[in-house]
């Protein structure tokens, strides 16, 4: 492949349809030059949560008019694109289908090469899109959705599993805990807003894993606790759970978020610790967190270590950590984009399986 090439991405592994463009120049860091997201969350509130259906639906809809708006934000036509790239998995089998689809339509329809890209490699390598890229080696704290991991990462595709969750990630303990408290979808968000106002002391809650003597984590046991407590509140005051005073629910979200912040923090620091690394990258949904980012730059600033994340509107789903990470395995020769336009999806695809 030529030294100076443009990589569509096309992210559609659940409820947000993203498209994105970057250019490869020799071994510079590849450059966003624009991208586009819709959000269906909208649309799933009234059911409170995803409706697969729904959501493939949607992405039918919105992947070819959000390409468009792409190329023309760029000044750039289908034909100055070399690669096109799709989210292979994990996700929702109908939703990846159709990037997986229009992404092979499109790669046969201008006889260009294809490549399909793990979704969640597209977060690990998602904070080289930011003003402040990091550099390699660096330890990696991933939580996104149902995946709350550690990762050294010495390089793209060099990628050693420190930890992992053994039930409920992060993301998940978020968004149960918010429909405990009655407080819709999405939850995760919704708590933490409502957690700004609140007392993250008000509540002992436990930190599953918090001293044991490895770095793996547990949430299952945290969100029973929150939903206990809840219910223990309301029978005091004759009442559901959601019909609880404000500042209650304020502080049990809180008290719920706080306990989350600290496992994650504490275990990211002893991954640095266990690996000697000074650098940390944080990616996924749950890297937008204002208190997680708080805590982790307090106690990493505390210990020389450099702290990376995704700009805030790249923490979600989207187009552009898919062409990054697609143009970042082409340009480290790790993988070559293909000319069969064949494909198939992966709902279900560890992450130890593309590694180099």
């Amino acid at each position: 492949m030529a030294n100076d090439y443009c990589v569509l991405g096309i992210e559609s592994s659940c409820d947000e349809t993203g498209v994105a463009l970057v250019r490869v120049s020799g071994q510079r860091l590849p450059e966003l030059l624009a991208h586009a997201l819709y959000s269906q969350i909208e649309m799933h509130q009234a059911y409170g949560g995803v409706v697969p259906e729904l959501a493939s639906r949607d992405h039918i809809r919105r992947v070819l008019p959000l390409t468009q708006e792409v190329l023309q934000a760029c000044g750039k036509t289908l034909q100055d694109v070399d690669v096109v790239a799709f989210t292979r998995g994990p996700g929702l089998a109908g939703a990846l289908l159709v990037g997986a689809g229009v992404a092979c339509a499109l790669g046969a329809s201008l006889a260009r090469p294809v490549l399909g890209v793990h979704h969640l490699e597209g977060h690990l390598l998602s904070p080289f899109l930011s003003a402040d890229p990091p550099e390699f080696p660096f330890v990696a704290l991933l939580v996104s959705g149902g995946h709350t991991q550690l990762m050294q990462v010495d390089g793209v595709g060099r990628y050693q599993i420190l930890g992992e969750t053994i039930d409920d990630a992060a993301g998940e303990a978020f968004d149960k805990s918010a429909k405990l408290l009655g407080l819709g979808y999405p939850g995760g968000p919704a708590l933490s807003k409502l957690a700004e106002v609140g007392n993250p002391a008000a509540f002992k809650l436990p930190r599953p894993l918090l001293h044991s003597d490895n770095l793996d984590f547990s949430f299952a046991g945290l969100k029973t606790a929150v939903m206990v407590q809840a219910k223990k509140l309301a029978a005091a005051q004759s009442c559901a759970v959601e019909a609880l005073p404000h500042t209650v629910l304020a502080d049990l979200a809180a008290s719920t978020q706080a306990a989350i912040v600290e496992v994650l923090v504490k275990k990211s620091l002893a991954a640095l610790m266990a690996t000697g690394l000074n650098r940390l990258v944080v990616a996924g949904g749950v890297g937008a967190n204002r208190r997680l980012r708080d805590q982790l730059n307090l106690a990493c600033g505390q210990r020389g270590v450099r702290v990376h994340y995704p700009e805030l509107h790249l923490c979600t789903d989207n187009g552009a950590m898919i062409a990054m990470a697609a143009a970042m395995r082409l340009q480290s020769g790790i993988q070559e984009a293909g000319m069969s336009y064949a494909f198939d999806v992966k709902p279900r695809w560890p992450l130890d399986e593309i590694m180099a």
